[in-house]
């Protein structure tokens, strides 16, 4: 048979499995060709679920804060569809579990909206971890919300824009309706978090009140922190003592909190972090696609910063969610130019594996991707390469021949097992296709505002 199994990548090499006895009870009775190679499959730690991605719908890459407005052209699909698509794109690059976080801004809605989305991940046969959105303050633009952009707009179509100013629940009724997620959620595969999409977007209230809430309910807790230079000069304004120390006094950080991108940190906050257990998620593409940067990972190694897992953000390097090259690019951005490396295979894999269950609250996750490694290796003069190594230079999705998740066969030869991916997608780009005369007449106005956030954020001091 001649199969590899590599189940702790970057640290031990592979064993050799010459029969089917040789491999884990859950893998015996899974089709495995001459040359394959299995290891515990890698966690997609941050991730939006775009079954239509955003250059699709046309919100073209720029500096994040002028790119948020493109996002209000996001045709209207079925939200089952939608994480359908997404979840299953993912799946077919070899990748079973991901942290999925809602875009619905509607508590009204949210509950409806993510019984779709689980049932959509336990029609894939994903692992999902459901962040569920929070939010209440400065939408549109920071110190001092939507009125901050009129100056900026043309008269007609800041009226035009100044009905879609949204109103949010109360701190109460958006807790409420998280709970009422966990509630309805009976999959062992599925963990409901909370949400709150930043500090920016949040008032003090709020995250106080998420941070008591994870205590009382042992609920984790997934935001986005420090994105973009942006966001570090007006979170230095709003927390003269800084946001980190702040949210560390009202016990917001913990074990249970991770943190997507953390690209404007400084040393300080990191050690913090890493003392109170946080976990940092890292999206490489998505910084430099929305030009917020590069993370301080490799400061984080050097001064036993936190942990971090790996995630997409939606915005993968090629557009395709593959998550191997995603971990390609962050070990080599984060390679330095020493003699020795400090973000090593082994660490990587760790990122990519045991920090990214520990994001998905999923530690005891036994799920498992196939590789043709005959083909990645299919030139070599030698045999003993470590495998890790090869898998960070060579491997992308087109290499993912199988997945296994929780003991279920989801993903064989590129092909999903429980869901028509084909279909899906037809069925979900024709509802898009069919909201195009919305989107073309919201587009003007999409463009104006993207304009004005610009213009906005160009008038701050040292901004440019």
């Amino acid at each position: 048979m001649s199969v590899r199994l590599l189940l702790d990548p970057g640290h031990a090499p592979a064993e050799r499995c010459a029969q089917k006895a040789d491999l884990l009870p859950t893998l015996q009775s899974v089709p495995l060709k001459p040359g394959a190679l299995i290891l515990p499959s890698p966690v997609n730690a941050h991730d939006h679920g775009y079954g239509i991605r955003t250059l699709d719908f046309g919100a073209p890459d720029d500096a994040l804060e002028v790119w948020i407005p493109g996002l209000r052209l996001r045709p209207r699909t079925d939200p089952y569809l939608e994480a359908l698509v997404a979840f299953g794109r993912l799946a077919k690059t070899g990748i079973g579990a991901t942290m999925h976080c809602h875009n619905s801004l509607n508590a009204d809605r949210l509950v409806d909206e993510a019984d779709a989305v689980m049932r959509a991940a336990g029609d894939v046969g994903i692992r999902l971890a459901l962040s569920c959105p929070l939010l209440d303050h400065d939408a549109w633009a920071y110190d001092g919300g939507p009125q901050r952009l009129q100056p900026f707009l043309r008269e007609d179509d800041w009226h035009a824009l100044s009905g879609t100013i949204p109103t949010y629940a109360s701190v109460e009724t958006q807790l409420a309706a998280v709970e009422a997620v966990a509630a309805a959620n009976t999959s062992p595969l599925v963990d409901v978090q909370y949400g709150p999409i930043g500090p920016q977007w949040c008032s003090n209230a709020l995250l106080e009140a998420i941070a008591e809430a994870s205590a009382l309910h042992g609920r984790r807790i997934h935001m986005h922190l420090l994105e973009s230079p942006r966001q570090r000069i007006w979170l230095d304004r709003r927390f003269p003592k800084g946001v980190v120390t702040y949210l560390d006094r009202i016990g917001f950080l913990s074990p249970r909190l991770a943190i997507a991108h953390g690209v404007q940190l400084r040393p300080d906050e990191l050690e913090l972090l890493a003392e109170r257990g946080v976990q940092l998620v890292s999206n490489p593409s998505a910084n430099l696609r929305l030009r917020s940067g590069i993370a301080p990972i490799a400061s984080t190694i050097e001064h036993g910063g936190p942990a971090f897992a790996i995630g997409l953000d939606g915005t993968g390097l090629d557009d395709d969610q593959d998550l191997w090259r995603e971990m390609r690019l962050l070990y080599l951005l984060q390679g330095e130019c020493g003699l020795t490396r400090e973000l090593t295979t082994g660490r990587l894999f760790d990122a990519a594996i045991k920090f990214g269950r520990r994001v998905i609250n999923a530690t005891d996750a036994a799920d498992f991707t196939i590789v043709d490694y005959q083909a990645l290796i299919s030139n070599a003069l030698f045999d003993d390469v470590d495998e890790a190594e090869i898998l960070l230079n060579r491997m992308s999705a087109r290499y993912a021949t199988g997945l296994v998740v929780a003991g279920r066969e989801i993903m064989r030869n590129g092909e999903l097992s429980r869901v028509d991916f084909d279909a899906a997608l037809a069925e979900l780009l024709a509802q898009a296709r069919a909201d195009l005369p919305r989107l073309e007449r919201q587009k003007p106005l999409v463009h104006a505002l993207s304009a004005a956030t610009r213009a906005y954020y160009a008038s701050w001091p040292g901004v440019s």
